[in-house]
């Protein structure tokens, strides 16, 4: 049975996204079937069940925690450096770090991405979209991490201390800013 809640989480927008018609409200990610979208939707709920017993890391579902052994197993391992990754997508893009390959231009400056979603993140200096808009104030940020930080003003949680005195900040800058003038 369909809930209210259910509704209000996930959007079928097939005229938007043809191939991935399923959005996440909570991150505006988008899936190809509802199951991954399901899937998805756990990371978000907080609980984190299965336990990597190699580096005591959390993940919300099985196949994260699957995906995540890879890099313990060396199965996709830059041959340059030695670093391992969760998949032969994550390899593949970790590799231009060694080539320099940049295969992302912007079309407005021509600034150059090693990432598409660098890219995405990028264009929105010129478009000026903020797509993460905080529910209580109503600011918008064009990066999430952007609107994560803002959280913690109306959280009041300050998870940066300083290792010089018990005293604690919203913002790593601010540390930086405090040691610097105790």
């Amino acid at each position: 049975m369909k809930t209210e809640a259910d509704s209000n989480d996930i959007t079928e927008a097939t005229h938007d996204d043809k191939t991935r018609p399923y959005l996440c409200t909570v991150c505006d990610k988008r899936f190809r079937s509802r199951s991954s979208l399901d899937c998805h939707k756990l990371k978000h709920s907080g609980n984190k069940l299965y336990l990597c017993t190699q580096c005591q890391k959390r993940f919300s579902n099985q196949h994260s925690l699957r995906k995540h052994m890879n890099a313990h197993s060396s199965k996709y391992k830059c041959t340059e450096c030695g670093k391992c990754f969760d998949s032969n997508h994550n390899l593949r893009q970790h590799r231009r770090i060694h080539t320099g390959e940049k295969p992302f231009e912007c079309s407005v400056c021509s600034k150059r991405f090693t990432q598409a979603g660098h890219l995405v993140i990028h264009s929105r200096i010129h478009s000026g979209e903020k797509p993460y808009k905080c529910h209580l104030c109503n600011r918008a940020f064009s990066q999430l991490g952007d609107l994560k930080s803002h959280m913690r003003v109306h959280t009041g949680d300050k998870p940066h201390k300083c290792s010089l005195c018990d005293k604690s900040f919203s913002q790593s800058s601010s540390v930086q800013l405090h040691i610097a003038d105790p």
